[in-house]
């Protein structure tokens, strides 16, 4: 008996059987039911702990990808800014069901830590937001403004620690590229590393650390509960999130920097995977639920694709391998 007259034998209940396998058979690999994948599940290395900025963008692709590939698994892989996560991703060659987040702090530590892996060895296929910093301080601090930061810098940089994510990442680079503005040397900037913003607030808020630089998205929550006060962010203007938080510029320090992060697949799938991963992830930017992501996380949509990622990621390291030269990392 053919399946279909099988199932409205069985009633109801086989019918909405029925219906549900077709379902799940075509929402893999967005539902164009050619066998994308094997019907193997789509997997998100994150290259760190959980709780950080690129654990919150897998899980919010998690989220976000559910009507496309159904169910995706999430794990973590924590380590050298993100280079011991790079280094187990490359060996899935060929696989396109494997995807890991990236984003500035893995280019910035794969230069200053030599990994002898780097990400050109990743298929790039699209950035997907930015996620500016903000610098923090204990609400009793007298740091209390940008002059103020700035003044205790020009001073004395080794009496100013920075606390910050992990060694050659987004906080080290903004703190060298501040020194570096107002005139003060590089490589005399105290910097504190840590695996994530977590353990970079412990520091902050015990005294240990003069300041503390994190995404906003990590910070935010923090910043409206008290527990720190924020003194500046590294955006070109103001953010919606933030907006009594004035801008770096505002302040007469011209930097601006911006954390991005992005998906890339292991090294050696075919053209064809990789144009369906791009369209998929393309197609889950313009999900009402990644919209919602955006404005809660206070994400700043920054969608590119193709070689056009794979020229931005390199232009990224040139900019990183020189700040960090100038501190001494690189």
């Amino acid at each position: 008996m053919p399946v279909g007259r099988r199932a409205a034998a069985a009633g109801p209940y086989g019918a909405a059987v029925l219906a549900a396998i077709v379902l799940v058979a075509t929402t893999l690999w967005g539902h164009d039911g050619d066998g994308f994948g094997n019907g193997r599940q789509l997997r998100i290395m994150v290259p760190a702990a959980p709780g950080g900025g690129w654990d919150q963008t897998a899980r919010e692709m998690q989220a976000a990808l559910r009507g496309e590939v159904g169910r995706t698994e999430v794990a973590n892989v924590a380590g050298g800014g993100g280079t011991i996560g790079l280094s187990q991703f490359v060996r899935h060659e060929g696989d396109p069901t494997r995807l890991m987040v990236t984003g500035l702090v893995m280019v910035g530590a794969v230069e200053s830590n030599d990994s002898p892996v780097g990400v050109d060895r990743t298929t790039p296929l699209a950035r997907l937001v930015t996620d500016h910093q903000v610098i923090v301080v204990p609400v009793s601090s007298p740091v209390r403004t940008v002059a103020d930061l700035v003044a205790r810098m020009r001073q004395d940089p080794g009496s100013v620690s920075f606390a910050g994510g992990p060694a050659g990442g987004i906080g080290q680079i903004l703190a060298g590229m501040i020194a570096d503005t107002i005139g003060v040397d590089p490589a005399r900037v105290s910097y504190l590393a840590h695996p994530g913003a977590g353990e970079a607030l412990s520091t902050v808020l015990s005294g240990r650390a003069t300041v503390g630089v994190a995404g906003v998205s990590e910070m935010q929550g923090q910043i409206r509960a008290g527990t720190v006060r924020a003194v500046a962010v590294s955006s070109p203007r103001r953010l919606p999130t933030l907006p009594d938080v004035p801008t770096l510029g505002e302040r007469g320090v011209d930097v601006e920097l911006a954390n991005w992060r992005g998906v890339v697949a292991p090294p050696g799938i075919g053209p064809d995977d990789e144009r369906r991963l791009e369209d998929l992830l393309v197609r889950m930017t313009r999900t009402a639920a990644w919209r919602e992501t955006l404005r809660r996380r206070g994400w700043t949509e920054a969608t590119l694709t193709g070689d056009q990622f794979r020229q931005y990621i390199e232009r990224e390291r040139r900019t990183v391998t020189r700040v960090l030269v100038l501190m001494g990392l690189a």
